[in-house]
């Protein structure tokens, strides 16, 4: 059975990239929770294309501009996307922000004289299903934090770090660690993900400052063997059959990171 890290909730993190349009990116060592409103429409964004922001299934949902905006659409436009630009192309976009959350919703994209929407199904028709993804793999990624990603609602749930490494988690997490999820700080982090031509993504189950200082966020079924069962997600390479379960309670607030 083709993956889905389903034992990390993923449906929560993958729906809502974040995105900085009409607002300069926060400023470094800013993070955090931002104040929710309702999103207002006829955003629009523009700007040359720097990285595919990339999910742990291998999937592009956001672009991140040299601006330092970001741009999120629905995984199941990833191919039709990634046929319209590359890194590098110039693109406009238009969309939903909400006041004072630095997210932009893609509606429509224009690049290279194409043009995108994301229309909604028709009364009375599913949405498109997901793309199967392809197998997971265990991943570990550490270094600088270059940028924090959001969702719609201003919450922190990922980063990319200075090698362009995504690590995503949910946004509970990110309040939990939001002391050292600033712009400049060191991360380690350990989980699942999926290494390509478009980038490393990889969902966390463990976080740190440095590699031996990375303790467990998610029980789930774990990367290392022990009461929850051995192996990780399902159908991550190396893993058994067994469904997943779910996360074990969250561990108690890491110490903040020492003075500098």
């Amino acid at each position: 059975m083709t993956p889905r890290i389903t034992f990390l909730a993923a449906a929560c993190l993958l729906a809502g990239s974040a995105a900085f349009a009409q607002m300069p990116p926060p400023p470094p060592g800013a993070g955090g929770p931002l104040p929710a409103a309702a999103p207002q429409a006829g955003t629009v964004a523009s700007g040359r294309v720097q990285q595919w922001l990339v999910n742990p299934n291998g999937e592009a949902d956001g672009l991140l501009l040299a601006d330092g905006t970001q741009v999120a659409f629905a995984p199941h436009l990833s191919a039709a996307v990634m046929q319209m630009l590359k890194p590098g192309d110039t693109v406009q976009v238009s969309g939903w922000r909400a006041p004072n959350v630095p997210v932009v919703r893609m509606q429509s994209l224009v690049a290279n004289g194409r043009s995108l929407t994301d229309q909604p199904p028709a009364p009375g028709m599913a949405p498109p299903p997901p793309r199967e993804p392809g197998a997971l793999s265990a991943l570990s990624a550490g270094g600088r934090i270059e940028r924090l990603l959001y969702n719609d609602r201003g919450d922190v749930h990922g980063v990319v770090l200075a090698d362009k490494t995504i690590v995503r988690f949910p946004p509970h997490i990110g309040a939990m660690y939001g002391a050292q999820l600033q712009a400049g700080a060191q991360l380690h982090a350990r989980g699942w993900g999926t290494r390509g031509a478009q980038g490393t993504a990889l969902e966390a189950t463990s976080l740190g400052q440095t590699a031996d200082t990375v303790r467990e966020v998610f029980g789930g079924p774990g990367l290392e063997p022990g009461p929850r069962g051995p192996g990780g997600p399902r159908g991550a390479r190396g893993a058994g059959p067994t469904p997943p379960t779910p996360p074990a309670p969250l561990m108690a607030p890491p110490a903040p990171l020492p003075a500098s």
